[in-house]
Order: C-alpha cells, then sequence, then structure tokens
C-alpha cells in the first residue's frame, strides 16, 4: 500500500482534508495515492510534517518512520542486550505485534493499588 494513503486511513483523514493542507484537490491526493502522480518536493515536506514521519519513510525508502522514535527504540533494545547491528528493523506488522506482546507483558505486572 501506498505510504500516503496508509498514513491517511491510519489518522482518519479524507483526501480532501490531505488536499486542503497541500493545497491540492481531493482527487491530486487519489491520484498520489495511486501513483498516477508525483508529489513535489514541498508537498512532501508538508505530509511528513503533518504525520511527523521522515520524507524517506513517506517516499518508501526507509521503514523508519520516525527518527526520533526510532533513536527511543533503539535504546529499548540496547537495554535488554539487543544490537541492531545484527538484526534487520522489524516489519510494521512485527512492531505491532511486539507493542501487543509488551501491553500483555505490562498488564500482567501492573503494581496492585495498596489501600493505605
Amino acid at each position: 500500500m501506498n505510504r500516503l494513503k496508509k498514513l491517511r486511513i491510519e489518522a482518519e483523514e479524507s483526501q480532501e482534508y490531505v488536499g486542503s493542507i497541500i493545497g491540492v484537490s481531493g482527487q491530486a491526493v487519489g491520484q498520489y495515492e495511486l501513483e498516477k502522480r508525483d508529489l513535489s518536493p514541498d508537498k512532501i515536506l508538508k505530509l511528513a510534517e503533518h504525520y511527523n514521519c521522515s520524507t524517506d519513510y513517506l517516499l518508501g525508502k526507509s521503514d523508519i518512520r520516525n527518527l526520533e522514535q526510532s533513536d527511543e527504540d533503539l535504546l529499548g533494545l540496547a537495554k535488554i542486550g539487543f544490537s541492531m547491528k545484527d538484526y534487520n528493523p522489524p516489519t510494521d506488522k512485527q512492531r505491532e505485534q511486539l507493542a501487543e506482546l509488551i501491553k500483555i507483558v505490562l498488564k500482567d505486572n501492573k503494581k496492585e493499588k495498596s489501600d493505605n
């Protein structure tokens, strides 16, 4: 799936709304999503700012969505003894699976409120 479309759907935004952000029609956004029309550099920058992602992620040149979040992920891996030099970055599906697993572990480890 086109990254622009993926981000737009995740944000629950219409093509018309996204078009208003970058100064084009909703139909033009549809053409960008179908890759029938190329985005100009200024529109790419506006979209990256709007979706808080890197331009490389938006263009499909990187799987790292947000460099700041990526740094936090790397620090977390280092704390548990993993090094990214030995591994490929997780896919979006793997990230979702990891997030669900972490939620389960944290839920099970939640401290009970004391009655003091």
